[in-house]
């Protein structure tokens, strides 16, 4: 069974299938800001979501980073290092990417398995 959580016609925030946890890309809460405090936000909204579907983050599976700059690389690197728990590092790739807006620096998709 597939279960949907708030789904409009482009996506859903949160799909599951078979105790796997699919998120949507998150991105930060205030654009306005600079790499650290973006990549602080994202991630902050990564853990509430999955927390509303039953996961958390010592339950990652794998992680997509889109970082608009290279250059702050080292910058965000420091603040998910600080995030995810010592020993859970999910299997990750980060990658250069455009961004929807302009101000985004950086957006992350992830997959977990349910506690």
């Amino acid at each position: 069974m597939i279960e949907r959580q708030e789904t409009n016609q482009r996506m859903s925030r949160i799909v599951k299938h078979n105790g796997t946890i699919y998120l949507c890309g998150q991105v930060c809460a205030d654009a306005t800001k600079g790499i650290t405090e973006q990549t602080q936000t994202m991630l902050d909204k990564v853990e509430a979501l999955l927390e509303q579907a039953g996961s958390s983050r010592e339950h990652m599976l794998s992680a997509t980073i889109y970082i608009k700059d290279m250059q702050h690389f080292a910058e965000m690197n420091a603040v998910w290092d600080a995030w995810v728990p010592e020993g859970h590092a999910p299997a990750r790739a980060c990658v250069q990417a455009s961004m929807a807006r302009e101000e985004l620096l950086v957006e992350i998709s992830v997959v977990a398995a349910e506690k």
